[in-house]
C-alpha cells in the first residue's frame, strides 16, 4: 500500500523546512531566515510510533503576490494539496495571524482535506502564551503548539496528523490481482507499454518526453492472470526536473512504486543503461520490490547472431547491484515477446511472496556453514545457531549468531547466494538481518 502523504505548507518563513527537517530527523531541506529558500516539493518518509508516511515540505504560499517564482511556489503546494491526506498548516507565534495565514487557511478549507494546525515558535516550556489562543480565529480547531527548532510539541502534532489517516484502509485492489508498476525514464516507452497489455489506447502516447503526468491504473485479465498495470510518469534527474506538474509527477511514480508488488524497469535500447536508471531501479529495490528489466524498442536494434547474448553482458555488468534481476528484450510497438512479460511477472511476484519453513532454512544454513566455515577474527569464529524467516515481501531472514562484527559482508553474501541457489528467488531482493545471542543461552 502506498504510505499517506503530509503536505506541510504555509506562508514564507514560517519554519516549515525547519519542521520537516525535525520531523525526518536529517537535514534534507535548505534552511535560511530568507523567505522563498524552498521554492519546490522535498519528500521523504517519516516513521512515527512504528508508522510511516511520507512528509512532503512546500515552498511558502504568497496569497497576494503577482511575482512569477511566488506564484510558481503557490502552485506547487497546490499541487503538493491535491495528493495529500492530511494538511499540515504551520503558521509563526510571533508574527500572529496575518492576511496570508487567513487567506491560505481559507484555500485549505476549499480543499476538503483535513487540515492541522501547527504554531511555531513557541520555544518556552508550559501553558503557551496569550498571543497562541489568536490562532483560532483561523476556523481549523485546536492549534497545536510546537517549537521546530527544539522539537516540543513535536509527538503531539504527529499524533493529531495520523488521527486523520486511515492505516487501516485496504488495498486498492483485490489480493489476486498482481500489481506492477512500470517505471523508467521518460520516453521510454511506458505507456506504449501499458496500451500494449491493455489492447486500447489507455494512456496517451506521444514523442515527447514527459506526456504522462500521473499514475495510471489498468486492468488486465487474461490466461496468465489478474493485473494491475500502473503506468507512471518518467523519473528523470532532479537537475533536470523544471516544470512544477512534472515534480508532482516524479512524487507520484515513486508512491507508485509503493503500492506495487513487481516494477517493471523499462530501458530505451537504443540508449542503453544511464545512471539514471540505476537511480529508479535502485528506489525499487530499497523499497523491496520483485523486479524485471524490460529493454523496450529492440525492434529497431540492428542485429546479428551475437547482439542480444552481447546486450546482455553488458546490462549484467550495469546492474550488478541487483544481480538477481531478471532481463527481457522487448518491443511495445510490435509486441515482440510481451507475452513473455506475464509469466515473468508471475516468477518474480511468486518469489517475492515465498515462504520458507525454519527447519528448511537450518537445514541449508547446516549445508552452506559445512561447506564453506564461517569467518573468524582473533582466534574467536563466528558461530551461526539458526536462521528463520520474518517476513515476505522481500523474503526477510533472520540470523542469530554469537558476535554481529564477525559476520562479514562476504559472508553475508555467500549466505544470499546460497538462499538464492536453493530456492530460487529470482527477480526479488533478500533482507538478511543480523541477531545477537550468548553462546551460554
Amino acid at each position: 500500500m502506498a504510505k499517506p502523504i503530509i503536505a506541510v505548507v504555509g506562508r514564507p518563513n514560517v519554519g516549515k523546512s525547519t519542521l520537516f527537517n525535525k520531523l525526518i530527523g536529517q537535514r534534507l531541506a535548505i534552511v535560511e531566515d530568507t523567505p522563498g529558500v524552498t521554492r519546490d516539493r522535498i519528500y521523504a518518509p517519516c516513521e512515527w510510533r512504528g508508522r510511516e508516511v511520507m512528509l512532503v515540505d512546500t515552498g511558502g504560499i504568497e496569497p497576494f503576490s503577482n511575482d512569477i517564482i511566488l506564484s510558481q511556489m503557490r502552485r506547487q503546494a497546490q499541487l503538493a494539496i491535491d495528493s495529500a491526506d492530511v494538511i499540515l498548516l504551520v503558521t509563526d507565534l510571533r508574527s500572529g495571524v496575518t492576511a496570508a495565514d487567513a487567506e491560505v487557511a481559507a484555500m485549505l478549507q476549499k480543499s476538503g482535506k483535513p487540515v492541522v494546525l501547527c504554531v511555531n515558535k513557541c520555544d518556552s516550556l508550559g501553558q503557551p502564551p496569550a498571543d497562541f489562543y489568536e490562532f483560532y480565529n483561523l476556523g481549523l480547531g485546536d492549534p497545536i503548539p510546537v517549537s521546530a527548532a527544539h522539537g516540543h510539541g513535536t509527538g503531539d502534532l504527529m499524533d493529531a496528523c495520523f488521527e486523520q489517516i486511515d492505516f487501516d484502509r485496504g488495498e486498492d485492489w483485490p489480493e489476486e490481482y498482481i500489481k506492477v508498476a512500470i517505471i523508467g525514464k521518460p520516453n521510454v516507452g511506458k505507456s506504449s507499454l501499458v496500451n500494449r497489455v491493455a489492447g486500447q489506447e489507455r494512456a496517451i502516447v506521444s514523442d515527447i518526453a514527459g506526456t504522462t503526468r500521473d499514475s495510471t491504473d489498468t486492468v488486465v485479465e487474461n490466461q496468465y492472470g489478474k493485473y494491475v498495470f500502473i503506468d507512471t510518469a518518467g523519473i528523470r534527474r532532479k537537475s533536470k526536473v523544471e516544470d512544477a506538474v512534472e515534480r508532482y509527477s516524479v512524487l507520484r511514480a515513486y508512491m507508485a512504486v509503493d503500492r506495487s508488488d513487481v516494477c517493471v524497469i523499462m530501458l530505451d535500447a537504443l540508449t542503453g543503461f544511464t545512471e539514471q536508471d540505476s537511480k529508479v531501479a535502485g528506489y525499487a529495490h530499497e523499497q523491496g520490490k520483485g523486479c524485471i528489466v524490460a529493454v523496450n524498442k529492440w525492434d529497431a536494434v540492428e542485429k546479428d547472431g551475437k547482439t542480444m547474448d552481447e546486450y546482455l553482458q553488458k546490462l549484467k555488468v550495469d546492474f550488478s547491484f541487483m544481480s538477481y534481476v531478471p532481463f527481457l528484450f522487448l518491443s511495445a510497438k510490435t509486441g515482440q515477446r510481451v507475452e513473455k512479460l506475464y509469466e515473468m511477472i508471475n516468477r518474480v511476484a511468486a518469489n517475492n511472496a515465498m515462504r520458507i519453513t525454519t527447519g528448511t532454512c537450518n537445514e541449508l544454513l547446516a549445508y552452506a556453514t559445512a561447506r564453506v566455515q564461517p569467518p573468524s577474527d582473533k582466534g574467536k569464529r563466528l558461530k551461526i545457531f539458526y536462521m528463520t524467516q520474518a517476513s515476505t515481501k522481500p523474503p526477510t531472514f533472520v540470523t542469530f549468531v554469537n558476535d554481529p562484527q564477525l559476520f562479514h559482508f562476504s559472508y553475508q553474501r555467500y549466505l544470499e547466494n546460497q538462499i538464492r541457489e536453493h530456492f530460487g528467488m529470482e527477480g526479488t531482493p533478500i533482507r538478511l538481518i543480523v541477531r545477537e545471542r550468548g553462546e551460554k543461552r
